[in-house]
């Protein structure tokens, strides 16, 4: 019994660390969705905030940039990690409720793995 406990945590951790593989050249296209909005290479924000160095970043932590009430509730505590922008990416206004953010969300999870890869390493997109 140990043993098959042993391997089934194995194989949930290989598929955790491989979930979210994603290719930045196709994370750099479907980023031209979210362009209007942020920026991925630079600090600079736009209607929302920079993404550069998202992943790793506490949630509403961007330099400069007004975040709405209900956003500010639900970054408290939390980073911006793959598992939460997977989460968050296909929809933003289901996770956080009363977002003054209006993309309805990625519907495609290949578009979201690769999206987050980008967003982990823009220089890889090149």
């Amino acid at each position: 019994m140990n043993t098959r406990f042993a391997l089934v945590t194995a194989a949930f951790a290989t598929a955790a660390t491989f979930a979210h593989a994603g290719d930045a050249v196709k994370g750099a296209l479907v980023f031209k969705k979210c362009q209007a909005c942020h920026t991925a290479t630079e600090p600079t924000n736009r209607v929302g905030p920079s993404l550069q160095n998202i992943v790793g970043r506490p949630v509403a932590t961007a330099d400069g940039f007004r975040y709405s009430k209900a956003m500010m509730a639900f970054g408290a505590g939390k980073t911006w990690d793959e598992a939460l922008l997977a989460a968050y990416l296909p929809a933003p206004r289901s996770l956080v409720k009363g977002t003054t953010m209006a993309f309805a969300g990625l519907k495609n999870p290949e578009d979201v793995d690769n999206i987050i890869a980008y967003l982990r390493d823009p220089a890889a997109a090149k």
